[in-house]
């Protein structure tokens, strides 16, 4: 690196600090968390997307597909389920948390259950949202100390306190627009590296002549994934299909760090865009960085420097990065092959990607944080004091992140796949909450609180004893554990009045739905072909 990249940097650092000022007047709750209800759908569909796509997905996706063990193209099954996802939030659950005028998608659960429901999932979402986010800027931070030569601490300070600020000043606008910004960052610098990458081998020819070919296949029929003790029995079709159905709907629908901005839309057509948007957008932007990694992992195989650079860097840093040497393959190639002022943009691409999550994460614990409990014990804010609370609580949210970031060093190992997994324990059950909470008059709060105790617990218990089952049926496992339970306790306890809600079902989807289901065959069928297209 040398002046012109850092020259960049801190344009683009002090940029965001422009966002934050440019979008500073909130006057309410409404303004400084849902942005108004005034954005639309094709910003809220990119900040969508840059929240899903964060460093991981620019590092250590195509380090998977191109680097390690056992990996490939097979990341794509990653993918499938979300066209059927998008297409069944949009007719059930979304409609109906639009129309409740909620800000936490949790207070949803009070109106229709009690507020044990809703206190325990927002409990859950903080503590595992902030680690898991703090986490991501530990490590894209180590990367960036490795590969570039600034101080671990220098990272973490300007990737946390440049978010701050922005967030704090500038409210959930702020994050939406700059999002929109790093996602254009963050894929410009994916097709960089691929192209250059492609040009170092010499074209696409030869790529297709070198490249292994069992990276080719993504699919996977004869993988059920209930024979997964040694973790060869990954990433089959139908766990990754029915499994990551449950996931995603969670994840979008109930989930705050994504329904917020769901919530955030000015009208159900605006949703009815947004979420056709990402079920489409979402696959081709995975199939770019999958190919980005295959290039540079065959670029890998074919040039020695690369590997000795790579290894060398590697040792000096195992302290902090062991078992993580895929994972500096992009960075590397970026300072070895890229000219100077573009390797000052793909840094930029990975601030941008850890920036993306971390304001998306400490705008929704505020969020969260406010209506979930502070509202709890004072109730009659003003709106000038709101904005105040709200300000404050994403400061103090955003300094429990980067303290997570700071002391993750001891435990950082294992804890990316330990929070993935902690997210499938949880997200079925609370899918399922949801669900209950809109489909059924009859399932009274204890039954829910039961069933999800079930779900969760059965869960845990797959985790801890019975390590055949990937970690991916969880949250089919954990949502159908759940409603079971909850409709036989509620069974019971039918003399008790069950709370009413207004169910909103939405009924100009079909155009969207039979896209996104005609789309889902062709992404499955795509993906199944590409080992015999590229062979």
């Amino acid at each position: 690196m040398n002046y012109l990249d850092y020259i960049i940097i801190a344009v683009y650092l002090l940029g965001f600090l422009g966002i934050g000022y440019f979008f500073k007047e909130n006057k309410n709750s409404s303004d400084y968390f849902l942005g108004g209800r005034s954005i639309g759908w094709f910003p809220l569909s990119l900040s969508t997307m840059a929240t899903q796509l964060s460093a991981i997905s620019f590092i250590s996706a195509p380090a998977f597909v191109g680097l390690k063990e056992g990996g490939g193209l097979q990341w794509l099954t990653y993918e499938l389920a979300v066209p059927l996802a998008m297409a069944f939030l949009l007719v059930t659950i979304i409609p109906t948390l639009y129309k409740s005028g909620i800000i936490s998608v949790y207070e949803f659960l009070e109106k229709r259950f009690d507020a044990s429901s809703r206190l325990l999932i927002a409990f859950v979402f903080q503590i595992s949202r902030s680690v898991a986010t703090g986490v991501m800027v530990y490590t894209m931070a180590l990367i960036l100390q490795a590969t570039t030569g600034i101080e671990f601490w220098i990272s973490v300070i300007l990737i946390g306190i440049i978010t701050m600020i922005y967030s704090f000043q500038g409210g959930m606008k702020a994050v939406i627009w700059g999002d929109v910004i790093q996602m254009c960052i963050l894929f410009f610098g994916i097709v960089i590296c691929l192209a250059y990458g492609l040009s170092e081998l010499g074209g696409v020819s030869n790529f297709l002549t070198e490249v292994d070919a069992d990276r080719l296949v993504a699919i996977d029929f004869t993988k059920w994934g209930f024979n997964n003790a040694d973790g060869n029995d990954e990433f089959g079709f139908w766990p990754m299909i029915i499994g990551g159905f449950f996931l995603y709907a969670s994840y979008y629908g109930t989930d705050q760090t994504q329904s917020q901005r769901l919530l955030s839309s000015k009208d159900m057509p605006t949703i009815k865009r947004l979420l056709l948007a990402n079920g489409i957008f979402r696959f081709p932007i995975t199939l770019t960085y999958c190919f980005m990694g295959l290039v540079l992992g065959t670029l890998l195989m074919q040039d020695v420097g690369f590997q000795n650079l790579l290894e060398s860097t590697y040792q000096e840093n195992i302290g902090n990065l062991a078992g993580k040497k895929a994972d500096l393959m992009v960075p590397i190639f970026i300072i070895k092959y890229l000219p100077n002022g573009i390797i000052g943009i793909l840094i930029v691409a990975i601030m941008s990607a850890a920036m993306s999550s971390l304001s998306s994460t400490v705008n929704s614990l505020s969020a969260v944080t406010l209506e979930d409990f502070v509202k709890r014990f004072k109730p009659n804010v003003t709106d000038n004091e709101y904005v105040k609370y709200s300000r404050f609580i994403s400061l103090f949210w955003g300094l429990v992140c980067l303290g997570f970031a700071f002391f993750a060093g001891s435990i950082e190992g294992t804890v990316i796949e330990v929070i993935n997994k902690i997210s499938s324990v949880f997200y079925g059950p609370i899918l399922a909450a949801f669900i209950l909470a809109i489909a059924s008059k009859k399932v009274q709060a204890m039954g829910a609180n039961i069933g999800i105790v079930a779900g969760v617990g059965l869960n845990i218990y797959l985790w801890l004893a019975v390590p055949e089952v990937f970690w991916f049926w969880w949250n089919a496992i954990g949502c159908l554990t759940t409603i079971i339970v909850a409709i036989v306790i509620s069974s019971f306890i039918r003399n008790k009045k069950s709370k009413t809600i207004e169910v909103v079902w939405y009924k100009n989807a079909k155009s969207a739905v039979i896209t996104l289901l005609i789309y889902f065959l062709v992404i499955v069928v795509l993906a199944w072909s590409l080992s015999k297209i590229l062979s």
